[in-house]
């Protein structure tokens, strides 16, 4: 039998195509655009990568070593051999605060990808499940938002022991139940939308609402959260180890360099603690820029969330 041309209430049989996001080539695009133009996203996103370049070509083009020198250079004022000085031990402090870089970046990278990864599985498991998953999770991050960030950052670093590890661990696990709290809130607030009901009349099981629904409103509230959580890391990092319990010497840390300099800077080589300073002052602003822009971008319930 010939199928013959499809009449116009045919129509209603034929099945309709679920809408496909759109790729992510394209979405990366729209994103890369809107950076460029948008001067209060591009100034600081440029600023940390020039940081990230400056960390990584200094130690190419530059001969001086960051952990050696020679006690006759001790306190050399910046000039064109040692462009930021020496220190009290002749070393050049252009490459201490290059490998300085290398150092808080890393870390602080690790800090904030570990930190919302542990905490925003455990805000997004308790948002999602509710109950006593909820009260549980939630009882044990406010244990933990009990004591001031630094003193418990502090205690688990003198607990494990003194160095940049047991300081990493000490500023991840206070960064946790700052993801953890936002993202239950965010996920508590998407799970009343009409549309996650609608999926739940549609017959969607828990795991695809959460994969297909939840996760994709919550990252852009994440991505704000971790690069507010990535300055203070840095910061923390440097905090610790200024009063001695993150990097010891001879590691080029800017925390412990600042230290370091305090003994001398009185006596005039400011050089010594200023240029590891101003290093940190410009990462910590760039990344609060960055984490205050995005929050105007992203933020779903601001008046710039769409991209």
């Amino acid at each position: 039998m010939e199928s013959g041309p499809l009449a116009v209430g045919d129509q209603a049989s034929i099945p309709l195509l679920p809408e496909q996001p759109p790729a992510l080539s394209s979405r990366a695009k729209l994103m890369g655009r809107t950076i460029l133009r948008d001067r209060q996203l591009a100034i600081p996103i440029g600023v940390l990568l020039f940081v990230v370049l400056f960390a990584l070509i200094v130690p190419v083009v530059w001969s001086q070593s960051s952990t050696h020198g020679e006690l006759l250079d001790a306190l050399e004022a910046p000039s064109g051999t040692h462009p930021f000085g020496t220190d009290q031990q002749g070393r050049d402090i252009l490459a201490r605060v290059a490998a300085g870089a290398r150092i808080s970046l890393l870390v602080a990278t690790l800090i904030t990808i570990g930190g919302a990864l542990i905490g925003g599985l455990i805000g997004l498991v308790a948002g999602t499940l509710g109950g006593a998953t909820d009260g549980i999770s939630m009882r044990v991050m406010d244990t933990i938002l009990a004591f001031p960030p630094l003193i418990l950052a502090m205690a688990v670093t003198v607990g494990l022991g003194v160095g940049v590890s047991p300081a990493a661990l000490g500023v991840a696990l206070v960064s946790v139940p700052w993801y953890a709290r936002l993202l239950r809130s965010e996920a508590l607030r998407i799970r009343g939308l009409p549309f996650i009901e609608a999926a739940h009349a549609m017959g969607a099981t828990r795991n695809r609402i959460v994969s297909r629904h939840v996760v994709p409103h919550v990252l852009p509230v994440l991505f704000i959260q971790m690069a507010a959580a990535f300055g203070y890391a840095v910061l923390a990092l440097a905090g610790l180890s200024f009063l001695g319990l993150g990097a010891q010497v001879p590691t080029p840390e800017w925390g412990a360099m600042i230290t370091e300099g305090l003994s001398v800077s009185l006596t005039g080589q400011w050089w010594v603690s200023v240029f590891p300073g101003l290093a940190l002052l410009i990462v910590v602003t760039a990344a609060s820029m960055l984490s205050d822009r995005m929050r105007d971008r992203l933020d779903p319930r601001g008046q710039y969330a769409r991209l």
